[in-house]
């Protein structure tokens, strides 16, 4: 078992003491031209001042103060101390596109400037900057789209298989430090930044620890109601690393484990100094021990003890490049959303799992503490002004203060603390969470009788050439009414969420202010058939919990079709980042609507063995277009992404799909064609609403042809769009790799000699490049980087670029990507064959 003295020495309350002052950061944030936010956590109280300089030289030489601003920390607790400071321009100056920006942050007599804070006793020297000046810089978006950077990625699981992709950022960074328009602008973290649910064990050993030390004491956590009709209290150390499943689900309600899978719950983060400490595991190597135990030191079971070991072993390769995650994190514009992981496995998936964990109060507490702590790491950054005094993350912050101060006992800042985070109200009889009605839909109840108004967790930037709308589709979900319901899949905006935002943030600019509109969607528009075909099963049969069902926007034609109109309606081109599916690739959806606008009208001939079509074209038809670009994982690929990143899933590539809507119910016809005869028959459809149908090519043989077409020219259909998977070009050796060749050659050399045993042939042979140049996505660790080819006066010469990096597994250790090119020009319908 594990000594006490090399226990002591691993324990960060032990180490505080000679750690650096900054512990995570920091993070450039929220980046205009007039405001610029860096947010930081500090082991002790400051008064932190954010200094933005111009630099001349390319960046080498720091000049004339532009932007500045002062703002105390916020005690989270008694060693972590957390802010986001907004400087504002000094004089009449703004940040101008073009130009390299540096910035510098002081704390005080102690550590006056950056670099020592970052370096208090630290044996190694800690750097976050390109240049010699050390300071970290940036880059505003440009003022021409054909120099736009915009890096995306999700889905970043610590002790996953495989290399972190974020560290290659940093890669890409440095490459282009000196060149304003080359590097990257904005970097979209679109979902799942930390898994709460499935968490190694020993990354649990040491968040435990290292967040009762952070906050300073030890949260009660309600398990489960006792004899005396209160509830069991338990500390976060009572609940072992690997012994949570049970917990999670008998007093938690979670989803995560279901389905014979406890080990994905087995450590799952309960308390708010699990969740703060995680985040700082993920983005810092600052209160990572040294060394970890070996698994037999920890447990008695040879299985436990194997399963230990390979964790801190994948654990042990993620903090070695965690260096470079800082520095990336502090030299580019970050922005951020959560999705399900960021709290727990199918957060708020359907009105089963709400009830199933909101009607709990661990669900409950555990749900608190993750959006607690998302609000202050993540939400702060991206809308700083929400988190000034006396607005939402203002009063929110205030209340943590309380919360904190008396060690999680005070109720009433509790309750404070739910409310200004959205927590829907519980009904006092059963204790599930109330809802209420929005239009036809079923939404979480978050009118507080005080007038409380929760933070907004979606947001929306604007730059010179470009805006981006960021979706919270978690916690504005419209869930269908009814008992029989309760696992029906949901809209993932409700009416009034479609309104507050898309609609209001759409119009707030005008679409000749802009080139192009980037919606960050976490979950996706349009997801691979074999998704769709095994969660349609699963709903058939009741199991929803397994593969997420529902979280896709095509799960759900008549919502999908809603988001597309809200779109369409305010812009020409939308282009699309989303995440969460563990693999990358590039969609392009065209789309058709006005009256009447052209389609192929469907006429039937005397001759019997054809059916020939006429084309209808009025002058009101609208085309408009939309570019899917999915990114993921930073780190979590698995088995089945590796095998359809691979040539063999090119054996059944992704068909094209066409869909057609109608505002009311059409009357339609199944035309069935024999060489005797033409046979009609009217086809059932639902009798109100809208409806959406996808349009098949004819079918049959020649014996017996079939199709479904409109009645009449009164039934054609209101919109349509048409659906292609983009295809993925050979990769290319990253810019910077171009350097390394010599590394190629020893790395060959040692292949060489694998290949002389003959049991590593078959993964020579998996690892081959002809093989693992597939033609549709890529499943390997990995992230996007967006650009555009972008003429000013044709259209038709207009396009957006998706470069996914990623390692080669034919050279191995060497960065690659693979690009998609999306024409963003419209097009005429297709016509149905």
């Amino acid at each position: 078992m594990l000594s006490r003295e090399v226990h002591s020495r691993l324990l960060l309350c032990n180490r505080l003491q000679h750690l650096p002052l900054i512990l995570a950061g920091p993070i450039l944030r929220r980046t205009e031209s007039d405001a610029v936010t860096v947010w930081v956590a500090l082991k002790s109280p400051r008064e932190v001042t954010l200094n933005i300089y111009a630099t001349e030289d390319k960046g080498t030489t720091i000049e004339t103060l532009l932007l500045s601003a002062s703002r105390s920390t916020v005690p989270l607790g008694k060693h972590l101390h957390v802010i986001a400071v907004t400087a504002k321009p000094v004089s009449n100056q703004q940040l101008q596109p073009g130009r390299i920006y540096a910035y510098d942050l002081r704390f005080g007599h102690r550590e006056p400037n950056l670099t020592q804070a970052l370096n208090s006793s630290l044996p190694t020297p800690v750097t976050i900057s390109y240049f010699n000046h050390q300071l970290p810089t940036f880059a505003l978006p440009p003022d021409n789209l054909n120099d736009l950077r915009v890096a995306h990625g999700s889905c970043r699981k610590l002790h996953s298989s495989g290399e972190d992709a974020l560290p290659i950022i940093d890669d890409l960074i440095e490459y282009y430090a000196h060149q304003p328009n080359s590097r990257i602008h904005q970097l979209f973290f679109t979902g799942d930044q930390i898994y709460a649910d499935d968490v190694a064990d020993p990354l649990l050993w040491v968040a435990t620890e290292a967040g009762d030390t952070l906050l300073g004491w030890e949260e009660n956590l309600p398990l489960k109601p006792n004899s005396s009709n209160s509830y069991e209290y338990k500390k976060p150390s009572q609940l072992k690393p690997g012994e949570r499943s049970d917990i999670a689900k008998d007093c938690g309600g979670f989803t995560a484990m279901l389905i014979d899978s406890p080990e994905k719950a087995k450590s799952h983060l309960l308390s708010l100094g699990e969740y703060c400490a995680t985040y700082i595991l993920c983005w810092s190597p600052i209160l990572w021990p040294d060394s970890l135990p070996k698994g037999k030191e920890i447990y008695q079971n040879p299985q436990q003890a194997k399963q230990w070991n390979q964790e801190v072993s994948s654990l042990q390769d993620f903090v070695s490049k965690l260096w470079k995650v800082r520095r990336a994190m502090a030299n580019v514009p970050t922005y951020m959303v959560f999705d399900d992981h960021d709290i727990s496995d199918d957060w708020y998936l359907n009105r089963a799992w709400c009830n199933s964990v909101l009607g709990k109060p661990l669900g409950r507490r555990v749900v608190q503490n993750g959006l607690l702590a998302y609000a202050v790491f993540q939400a702060w950054g991206n809308t700083p002004e929400q988190f000034q005094k006396g607005q939402a993350g203002g009063n929110l912050l205030e209340a943590v203060k309380v919360w904190s101060a008396s060690a999680g006992t005070t109720k009433f800042a509790s309750e404070e603390i739910s409310k200004y985070l959205g927590l829907p109200q519980s009904e006092l009889e059963t204790g599930l969470p109330q809802l209420k009605l929005d239009r036809d839909f079923l939404i979480l109840d978050r009118d507080y009788q005080n007038g409380i108004e929760p933070i907004k967790w979606h947001y929306a930037l604007k730059s010179f050439k470009h805006e981006v709308i960021v979706l919270d589709v978690r916690t504005w979900r419209g869930y269908p009414q009814g008992e029989d319901n309760e696992i029906a899949p949901p809209w993932l905006l409700s009416p009034q969420a479609f309104q507050e935002q898309i609609q209001k943030p759409l119009e707030q600019t005008s679409e000749s202010e802009i080139e192009v509109t980037f919606l960050i969607a976490p979950t996706n528009l349009v997801s691979l058939q074999i998704i769709d075909l095994v969660q349609q099963r699963e709903l058939e049969k009741g199991i929803v919990f397994k593969s997420d069902v529902g979280d896709a926007w095509n799960f759900n034609e008549l919502a999908l079709s809603k988001l597309l109109a809200e779109l369409f309606q305010r812009r020409k081109r939308v282009v699309v980042l989303s995440g969460d599916i563990h693999y990358s690739g590039a969609v392009r959806l065209s789309y058709w609507f006005g009256s009447n606008y052209r389609i192929s009208d469907t006429e039937l001939e005397a001759d019997s063995n054809q059916i020939s079509r006429r084309e209808s074209t009025t002058q009101n038809s609208k085309a408009r277009v939309l570019a899917q670009l999915t990114a993921s994982p930073f780190k979590n690929s698995e088995l089945k992404t590796h095998f359809i990143h691979t040539k063999i899933k090119s054996l059944v590539p992704e068909p094209t799909q066409d869909w057609a809507g109608w505002s009311q119910p059409p009357q339609l016809v199944e035309v069935l064609v024999t060489p005797g005869a033409i046979c009609r028959q009217e086809v059932e459809v639902p009798k109100t609403g809208p409806m959406v149908r996808q349009i098949r090519r004819v079918c049959g043989n020649w014996g017996l042809t079939w199709n479904i077409v409109p009645k009449d020219r009164n039934s054609l259909p209101d919109w349509q769009y048409h659906i292609e998977w983009i295809k993925r070009l050979p990769a290319i050796l990253a810019p910077w790799e171009e350097k390394l060749l010599s590394r190629e050659i020893s790395e060959n050399q040692s292949h060489t000699k694998l290949l002389s045993k003959v049991g590593n042939l078959v993964y020579m042979l998996w690892r081959n490049r002809w093989l693992q140049e597939g033609e549709e996505v890529v499943g390997r660790n990995n992230f996007g980087l967006i650009s555009f080819e972008w003429s000013s006066n044709r259209e038709q010469e207009r396009a957006v670029i998706q470069d996914i990096y990623w390692r080669s597994t034919w050279k191995p250790n060497t960065v690659v990507y693979s690009r998609y090119c999306v024409p963003l020009y419209q097009l005429p319908p297709r016509r149905q064959s």
